[in-house]
């Protein structure tokens, strides 16, 4: 082993400046990231908060920024979009969402129009890039809060379960989800909570957070609320039986998913591999596309293989795809 004196001094002056840099690092985070912090950014709501202490004045910029009039009304007349900007979870608002999305189908169409000097092309990407693509990445984000929500929805009943047989009401049992849980259910069931402290009744607050998310689970869990406010009975120990219920329909989806994962493996490797192959020998040969690649016969058949394989993705989706 060798004496300390033999080791190069610049391999201990960079483990010294490495070490150093870890504790900076380490220092700065305790600095800027405490405790109090931390809370701060469990949820977007409790982030409104502490800059927004009014808790009024919080619930309507959280409506707003979600597509919603200050009073929770639909911001337009075209629901459908409303209320897909709603269900992402976008908080840029619907008026931003909407420029966003014209000015991104502008530039492309300028862009494609500079690019091949064809006005038909330009205006076939106006509404490909400024409206398809949009919807298509919104329904995605839907469909990915959805998932989110569905993981953390039966921890969320939980935490009702155990405050209710605590003895708390129902309003500040759900106002203890709304403070423990994280995106997307920590902000949903704290405007929940902001609705029903200022005058809004627990049913309608609740069918409010319905269709606020579009999540299958919530009508089992408001439907419940409900018919126990009316009807009366043991609240805690149904709610008990339906996050059990929620959370085995969970698994089962998993379980789905996972088996249905060959199906959707082949749609993928199916459409990507004839792109890939044009690409690859494209690449390596560029006269062997390029002499036919101009004529109208090359592009209606590649317009028809285009279809054909639209059309069995979409076959496939549906052999793949099963609700539970």
């Amino acid at each position: 082993m060798p004496a300390l004196d033999q080791i190069d001094p610049i391999y201990l002056v960079s483990g010294f400046v490495g070490i150093a840099a870890v504790l900076a690092v380490e220092a700065i985070y305790l600095l800027f990231f405490t405790g109090e912090s931390y809370r701060d950014r469990v949820n977007r709501r409790l982030r409104v908060l502490s800059d927004k202490p009014n808790r009024e004045e919080a619930l309507v910029i959280l409506r707003r920024e979600r597509g919603l009039t200050g009073e929770g009304f639909y911001m337009t007349r075209v629901k459908a979009f409303n209320r897909l900007v709603l269900q992402s979870g976008v908080t840029l608002g619907l008026y931003r969402v909407a420029l966003l999305m014209a000015g991104v189908g502008v530039a492309s169409g300028l862009g494609v129009w500079v690019w091949k000097q064809e006005l038909l092309w330009a205006a076939i990407a106006v509404p490909l890039f400024g409206l398809a693509v949009p919807l298509f990445m919104l329904r995605w984000l839907r469909a990915r809060r959805h998932n989110k929500f569905a993981a953390q929805f039966p921890d969320a009943i939980d935490i009702i379960v155990r405050s209710l047989k605590a003895g708390h009401p129902v309003p500040i049992a759900i106002a203890m989800v709304a403070r423990e849980m994280g995106d997307p259910v920590g902000t949903e069931f704290g405007i929940l909570a902001d609705e029903v402290t200022y005058g809004s009744d627990l049913e309608t607050a609740m069918r409010n957070l319905m269709f606020r998310v579009g999540q299958e689970d919530l009508p089992l869990f408001v439907t419940a609320v409900a018919i126990q406010g009316s009807t009366g009975g043991n609240l805690s120990e149904i709610l008990a039986n339906l996050s059990r219920v929620i959370r085995e329909r969970f698994k089962m989806r998993r379980k789905i998913r996972a088996l249905s994962s060959e199906g959707r493996f082949s749609a993928l490797a199916l459409t990507a591999m004839p792109i890939l192959f044009f690409c690859a020998v494209t690449f390596t040969n560029p006269d062997f596309y390029g002499g036919i690649i101009h004529l109208k016969v090359t592009k209606i058949v590649l317009g028809v293989a285009g279809t054909w394989m639209m059309i069995g993705n979409l076959i496939m989706r549906r052999m793949i795809n099963f609700r539970v």
